[in-house]
């Protein structure tokens, strides 16, 4: 499996809901990752703000940081390379750079269900 990480800029929060006003695209960002997770796909995500070591210890973005600054954030990493700059991946370029289906990003929502008799209210008696 192909192994992604995302070195994102210096922010409170990964998730996009803290802070004046929410941003969709870190909303959508958190949204993909958590159900990559639920599917077994781990991508690895550091802030600046929360993690700098990670960005020291990293060649790449150590020397991207470099030479570019921190505008170039967030960098995307895949297998060791950087395949994107100053921007997250799209849901199609998740798919395509993590080589998996579609289905992978879509929310999966479990019904629930009662364990009562089919004719039974389940209430006491059979009376609500």
């Amino acid at each position: 499996m192909k192994k992604m990480i995302i070195f994102d800029p210096a922010m409170c929060c990964s998730t996009g809901v803290c802070g004046p006003g929410v941003d969709p695209e870190l909303l959508r960002v958190a949204t993909v990752l958590n159900n990559l997770k639920s599917n077994g796909v781990m991508v690895e995500r550091y802030n600046l703000t929360s993690n700098p070591q990670a960005f020291v210890d990293n060649k790449i973005i150590n020397e991207l940081l470099n030479s570019d600054g921190v505008d170039i954030l967030p960098v995307i990493l895949v297998d060791n390379k950087v395949v994107k700059t100053k921007g997250y991946p799209t849901n199609e370029e998740f798919c395509a750079l993590l080589d998996i289906p579609e289905d992978y990003l879509k929310v999966a929502i479990k019904k629930a269900t009662l364990n009562v008799k089919p004719k039974s209210c389940g209430c006491k008696g059979g009376c609500c």
